[in-house]
């Protein structure tokens, strides 16, 4: 299943989630609604924002969508994935949450998503809410990528979802954090495997 949007080519949107992981994260989005809102780590520019909003769209549900929008550690000037059009001169930083938002516009979806302009350990820290789905996407380093899991791993509900982005076996084909979380939800027990499809593991919480 894909989602239509009339205004937006979704695979224009700057980010760094295959249409396939797209539809995957649609899916498994409008599966758990029934659980509870969905929350994503690392917004980015609203790639897979989008996907997750137009599940919740179809189901009358929620996006909280965490990310500083400040970059993560390989978005920052002289790294390999920094783009110099999200760069503020203003502040000398990088800022996406303009990006973000324009996105959302276009796509018709503001009125599902509940941005939250701050990091997981901020967001985090008061919350009590439980989630039908957490997908993870955020800080690539690991101390990053634990603190996250740590974070929103525990407010899923039974049966519902915790995708994670960015799962690379072979450590040349990409950084080793976001599979170092999904074993470590594995080992917890709290946590089955669903499957993977492209990066983007899919585990449903036991």
């Amino acid at each position: 299943m894909s989602i239509l949007l009339d205004n937006l080519n979704i695979d224009a949107v700057k980010g760094f989630l295959s249409r396939t992981e797209g539809n995957a994260l649609y899916h498994y989005a409008l599966s758990s609604s029934h659980l509870g809102p969905i929350l994503e780590v690392g917004s980015y520019c609203g790639k897979s924002t989008i996907y997750l909003a137009a599940a919740c769209q179809a189901q009358d549900n929620l996006v909280y969508a965490v990310d500083h929008h400040r970059g993560s550690e390989e978005h920052q000037q002289g790294e390999m994935f920094h783009d110099p059009d999200l760069f503020d001169l203003a502040q000398q930083q990088l800022d996406s949450f303009g990006e973000f938002r324009h996105n959302l516009a276009r796509a018709g979806l503001t009125n599902w998503v509940v941005p939250i302009v701050a990091s997981s350990t901020q967001s985090a820290r008061f919350w009590q809410t439980p989630l039908g789905m957490v997908f993870i996407d955020g800080g690539h380093s690991l101390d990053a990528a634990v603190n996250d899991y740590r974070c929103w791993a525990g407010h899923i509900q039974r049966g519902g979802i915790l995708a994670i982005h960015d799962l690379f076996a072979n450590p040349d084909e990409g950084g080793q954090a976001p599979i170092a979380i999904y074993r470590l939800a594995l080992a917890s027990g709290l946590f089955e495997e669903v499957e993977k499809v492209d990066s983007l593991g899919i585990l449903r919480r036991c």
